[in-house]
């Protein structure tokens, strides 16, 4: 090869690497964590896994240094970015959870500095079902209209006239395991 070669092409190794370091995708991964403004009673940072920044997933800060135990939560924006506002002084265990997700490690801290946190991806769907709090799954439910109900109770289709049923399939906040049918 050339010299004349060699340095083309190791100009064009340098325009490419600068392109990459200075590109918003290249910067959004640097730059998430140094954009968020906290308060000095905020605990925010950014939610990754191995997969990238976590959206959507939820952030849990849990202290009981308080006179009553504080439970506060929120949701990562699309750049897995979070901020947990106006925090009593105390500290906190820090948690994440989300669907796809098995309930990761808490992490301690105390309000007024960043916390960045590692998502942990479950190893199969079943892990995943058993960490997703199941009023989520309860959420999806789209009740079939009055028209499609001939009747309740025992004179009817045999729904129950009784209310509470809801959270009927967990157990002690685990799911409870159905005998295999085989298939």
């Amino acid at each position: 090869m050339s010299t004349r070669k060699f340095l083309y092409l190791g100009m064009i190794a340098i325009a490419i690497a600068a392109v990459l370091v200075v590109s918003p995708a290249g910067m959004s991964a640097r730059q998430a964590a140094s954009d968020i403004k906290l308060d000095p009673d905020d605990i925010g940072g950014v939610v990754t896994s191995s997969k990238g920044p976590e959206a959507g997933v939820w952030v849990i800060a849990e202290t009981t240094e308080l006179p009553t135990r504080l439970i506060k939560i929120v949701i990562t924006d699309d750049r897995g970015r979070y901020v947990l506002p106006d925090l009593p002084k105390g500290n906190y265990n820090v948690w994440v959870r989300g669907y796809g997700l098995v309930d990761s490690p808490k992490v301690k801290a105390a309000p007024g500095k960043p916390l960045n946190l590692t998502a942990t991806i479950a190893p199969g769907p079943k892990a995943a079902a058993e960490y997703y709090p199941a009023a989520y799954w309860f959420s999806l439910i789209q009740v079939p209209g009055k028209n499609e109900f001939p009747g309740t109770g025992a004179k009817g289709n045999g729904i129950s006239e009784k209310p509470g049923a809801v959270g009927a399939s967990a157990k002690n906040g685990r799911l409870r395991n159905l005998p295999s049918t085989g298939q």
